[in-house]
């Protein structure tokens, strides 16, 4: 039997929104850096609402657990609000990624990143040791992850090519950059 080689790149669709798509499965370290301080307000209040509102609960209709079984409802109550309004922070991030909510000055810092990586001939997404198949199968496990968030919290830590956006548009800046600066050196 002759064996044929599957393709590893499959073009994801594009939700279409009113702002433009950034990168349809971003980088962890991509959605954290791009953050906005609002996306931490966001997170931290969520983080605290659950130790809050059971504090307040407790104020107003105490529970008479007896010795310790308070503190340990707090821990907890500490511990999912931490890990839910770091899920809320996150999401917040990466909806601008995808296109879902304003992102001027995401898209601009976009641009700047890939547009300086042209310039240095690094790879646009980072380099990967994973086989292209298997970056393959990272992508389309993980693009679009955040919109499931509330179910099962997903990430990308995945270099890959396949983010859902034609990369033309960097080399592009980068030349016209690049030109700039020339005619500007031979100009003085």
């Amino acid at each position: 039997m002759a064996s044929t080689s599957q393709p590893t790149y499959i073009p994801s669709k594009v939700v279409q929104s009113e702002y433009p798509l950034i990168d349809n499965d971003p980088h962890f370290k991509r959605v954290v850096g791009y953050a906005r301080p609002s996306d931490y307000v966001h997170g931290t209040v969520a983080a605290a609402s659950g130790p809050g509102l059971l504090l307040a609960m407790e104020k107003f209709a105490p529970s008479h657990v007896g010795r310790g079984g308070f503190a340990r409802a707090l821990r907890l109550a500490g511990a999912i609000g931490f890990f839910g309004g770091f899920l809320y922070f996150y999401q917040r991030s990466c909806l601008r990624f995808y296109g879902m909510s304003e992102n001027a000055r995401e898209v601009e810092m976009d641009m700047q990143e890939m547009v300086s990586k042209v310039k240095t001939g690094q790879p646009l997404y980072g380099e990967s040791t994973l086989s292209p198949h298997m970056q393959g199968v990272a992508a389309r496990q993980s693009r679009y992850s955040a919109l499931f968030t509330a179910v099962l919290p997903w990430f990308n830590f995945v270099n890959h090519n396949q983010h859902g956006v034609d990369t033309a548009k960097y080399y592009i800046r980068a030349e016209q950059e690049l030109e700039a600066e020339r005619s500007g050196k031979s100009s003085s």
